[in-house]
């Protein structure tokens, strides 16, 4: 019987490597059925067989963990297996973790551990210490429990040490340091991650970096999210053409293979991240494509390189496209229609699509192109709608652009509901802020006391607490804000040295060149106030050549109407009449613009809050026991990408409306913070 089941595995092979999946497991479940008895070792054999195969190439994770579940029962039978009991530990947790029995999980790996514990089993013991410890910090960090993900990983790491595999040790360094991105309790601790992360790929020799590619695309990912968490924007340039150079040689690394033996046919479609029994991903490898475009979409936004953003975020949504119709999320397909494992795995691609979307967004608000702005709004909201679990995160994302949307088309107190609103529904520190600030802009440009007090409670605690956010972004716009009132209440002085401080911070941080030229069109303002022709007309050309740059034309037309007033009062009738001409089309422009959008059967839909229909629906959806499994955080499935949001204060009615009342009045009153 041994002669036949050795047939057909070697058949089975054959299939496989012709990529006839089905055949290939019909030829190893024959032994399975077969009426006479095989020994038990090739049963489990061919059942782990079967189950890798299932799991690797299909995403029949059922099948795979009811073949597992039958290998385990056999294998207790067999007093040795140690590396076959082992395989069936790690792919079962792997089956559990795709349907979401975290508990299950915990309990294998813990049970693989107890082995090794009581069978050592020299190097392969140690490297399956490594695997059942990986996978364990998994199961923890869905659990929500952070420091024990944090042990698990550091037994993993002294283990990968005692190993004197260099990859096993970068491994865990990245893992650790991805963990410390998730939790953030310690700015000191991440940057110890950083630095020990940077140490141990310095160490490894140039002829494992190739085999590494999946790890090293992994830590420049971390490495970039890092940046772009302390808002170091300019800096992640130099990542984004490392991911870029990695990914087109991995590409032609991969093109150039021919005739694949069986374990090139399983990977060639994957970024292993380490030897086996590791060989696993941290992502699919279209995900990684994605999520390198995505990152080159927040790093070049702020800098104006729109056309490039816009070439990412649309190859980014086809790749998206395409794995979630892999995944049978098409036409109207719902989150109460996915099997477990296809909520777990099309999580990733559902969040990565709204994060392109809401740059797409953004781009779309600076560009004054609120048409487009407004579909992909929509098209966000009815993804919400369709996976409201899944996509539970985005929800306040999602306000927050509709108020971004509300406020350049001037409907402000809409604009600021929704700021509101979209406070309510995070609890990152740094949303809320965002968010109040934006509130607080709105405020302001609606015009009367009650709103400017308004702004005033909103950004107050934010001033105060300003030093305490990670990165500056925050800082910077409350500064923007601050100066604004400041402005409003004719205490220039003062405006003028938050708001240069302000500037300093954007344009050597952020490099937003939008806040930056919104930053020099206060300040040429400020300038013009301050009887300071000369600094008023060299500031106010700068801010309208970055305005030109990014076709914001709300800003255009702000720094126009400030110019208008320069000339005015400078007495250059010639400049003032060609300047207020080129004004006035620009303004014509825009009220086209904002006449499209508004007259739009969307837009009322927009700025209207569903927000009570989508909570019933989510409510309804976890009275069902499937909708309940959502896909949490763990270093395989949380990007942990930073917000993407924008500083927007798309008002020339807000400047005209400050600017004539520092015309009707010169008198100076101080403001200060509650």
């Amino acid at each position: 019987m041994e002669a036949v089941a050795e047939g057909l595995w070697g058949l089975a092979d054959v299939h496989e490597k012709n990529g006839d999946l089905k055949a290939a497991v019909k030829c190893l479940e024959a032994i399975c059925q077969c009426q006479v008895s095989f020994l038990p070792i090739i049963e489990v054999k061919t059942r782990i067989r079967i189950a890798s195969i299932l799991l690797n190439l299909t995403h029949n994770v059922k099948h795979a963990k009811s073949h597992l579940e039958r290998a385990q029962l056999l294998l207790k039978q067999i007093p040795s297996c140690f590396e076959l009991k082992c395989r069936a530990y790690s792919l079962l947790s792997q089956c559990y973790h795709l349907v979401g029995a975290v508990l299950p999980q915990k309990q294998m790996l813990i049970r693989g551990l107890e082995l090794i514990a009581s069978i050592g089993d020299g190097l392969s013991g140690q490297l399956w210490f490594c695997n059942f410890n990986i996978q364990l910090a998994n199961a923890l960090i869905i659990e929500g429990d952070y420091r024990g993900a944090l042990c698990a990983l550091e037994r993993g790491q002294q283990c990968a040490v005692a190993t004197g595999y260099i990859e096993l040790q970068l491994v865990f360094a990245t893992s650790v340091l991805h963990l410390h991105l998730m939790q953030w309790e310690d700015v000191n601790a991440v940057k110890r991650a950083v630095e020990k992360c940077d140490e141990v790929w310095a160490s490894v020799p140039p002829h494992l970096r190739q085999p590494c590619v999946g790890l090293y695309l992994y830590s420049e990912l971390l490495h970039a999210f890092y940046l772009l968490k302390v808002c170091d924007i300019k800096a992640v340039a130099q990542h984004v053409d490392k991911l870029d150079a990695t990914l087109k040689d991995d590409y032609q690394h991969t093109s150039s293979g021919n005739g694949e033996l069986h374990e090139q046919l399983m990977w060639r479609n994957k970024l292993g991240l380490a030897p086996a029994p590791l060989n696993g991903e941290w992502l699919p490898k279209s995900a990684v494509h994605v999520l390198v475009d995505l990152v080159a979409v927040i790093s070049g936004r702020p800098k104006g390189l729109f056309k490039e953003c816009g070439r990412r975020i649309q190859s980014g949504l086809r790749v998206v496209q395409e794995e979630l119709e892999k995944l049978g999320i098409i036409n109207n397909v719902r989150e109460v229609d996915l099997q477990h494992w296809a909520i777990w795995k099309s999580g990733t691609y559902l969040m990565l699509l709204m994060h392109l979307l809401e740059n797409k967004v953004i781009i779309e608000l600076t560009r004054s192109e609120f048409v487009e702005a407004q579909e992909a709004l929509i098209l966000m909201k009815k993804w919400f709608m369709r996976f409201p679990i899944i996509l539970q995160g985005c929800e306040s994302t999602i306000e927050m652009l509709i108020g971004q949307y509300a406020h350049s088309l001037g409907c402000f107190n809409e604009a600021a509901s929704h700021f509101i609103e979209a406070t309510k529904l995070t609890e990152s520190r740094s949303m809320q802020a965002m968010c109040q600030i934006y509130a607080a802009v709105s405020y302001i440009c609606i015009g009367d006391a009650e709103s400017s007090s308004k702004a005033l409670d909103l950004i107050g605690p934010i001033y105060r607490a300003m030093d305490s956010y990670i990165g500056v972004r925050e800082k910077t716009c409350v500064l923007f804000t601050y100066g604004l009132l400041l402005m409003k209440q004719h205490n220039l002085q003062e405006a003028r040295i938050r708001l240069a401080s302000g500037l300093r911070l954007t344009h050597q941080h952020l490099g937003n060149i939008q806040l930056v030229s919104q930053y020099l069109t206060i300040l040429g303002s400020l300038a013009l106030a301050l009887h300071d022709s000369g600094q008023a007309r060299e500031i106010l050309k700068s801010s309208l050549t970055l305005a030109k740059t990014l076709y914001d034309i709300p800003t255009q037309i702000w720094v126009l109407s400030v110019l208008t007033e320069l000339y005015q009062e400078l007495g250059e009738t010639a400049n003032e009449m060609e300047n207020s001409e080129y004004e006035r089309k620009k303004a014509d422009d825009l009220k086209k613009r904002i006449s499209d959008a508004v007259s739009s059967v969307h837009h009322l839909d927009l700025i209207q809050t569903q927000v009570d229909k989508v909570k019933l629906e989510v409510q309804q959806l976890q009275e069902l026991d499937i909708k309940r499994v959502q896909p949490a955080s763990s270093l395989r499935t949380d990007l942990e990408i930073p917000e993407s949001m924008d500083m927007l204060v798309q008002s020339s009615s807000a400047s005209s409306k400050l600017s004539a009342e520092r015309n009707r009045s010169r008198r100076k009153e101080k403001m200060h913070l509650p």
